[in-house]
């Protein structure tokens, strides 16, 4: 009788393999027989699951944003405001050897999705989805006296997620300390602050 395999928890395998590969060696050295190399398994067996490479790419994308969103989702369960927002932001930010390794890998991923064949959701797998939780977070400030009542809520969800995507570059480009990458964030709700 035939084994039977969950189609998608072996994809998200094989996503996993290709994100291994890439925070231990570096993007450079991504290929399908890496990634197969990692999993004990046959190149051939990964088009199995993915019709071609780019499509892993792009599912390797996604679980770093999938794993990103349950980690905040954690962080922030029971916290409410600026506590909820500083929280969220530390899952984020290059603060950590995780999420500075994520910096590498999501860098990395950003150059080779902009080179992948264009498709109308090129860039989802990457997009910062923790959005509505920021949003929760300043509503929250707001409300609990923490920032001013005119703070701009949506223009600092945008800055917020500029500032995040540029300091995962600076941390592949310049590395700095985590202290450094908190203080930008810090810099950005200062004149807001009550």
């Amino acid at each position: 009788m035939p084994r039977i395999v969950d189609h998608d928890e072996r994809r998200r395998q094989i996503a996993e393999a290709l994100l291994a590969v890439a925070a231990r060696d570096g993007h450079e050295s991504v290929s399908s027989r890496a990634v197969a190399k990692e999993l004990g398994v046959a190149t051939g067996s990964l088009w199995h699951y993915f019709d071609g490479f780019d499509e892993v790419m792009r599912a390797a994308a996604g679980e770093v944003t999938r794993r990103t969103e349950a980690r905040i989702a954690e962080a922030t369960a029971d916290r409410r405001g600026l506590d909820r927002l500083h929280a969220l932001m530390r899952e984020v930010l290059p603060v950590d050897e995780r999420t500075r390794t994520e910096a590498h890998v999501v860098v990395g991923f950003w150059g080779r999705l902009a080179a992948l064949a264009p498709t109308p959701d090129a860039a989802s797998p990457t997009l910062a989805t923790w959005q509505d939780t920021t949003r929760l977070a300043l509503r929250e400030a707001i409300e609990d006296g923490e920032l001013r009542t005119d703070t701009p809520t949506e223009a600092i969800v945008t800055l917020l997620r500029s500032i995040t995507y540029g300091q995962q570059i600076v941390e592949v480009t310049e590395p700095q300390t985590p202290a450094a990458h908190l203080a930008v964030f810090e810099v950005a709700l200062a004149p807001w602050r009550a």
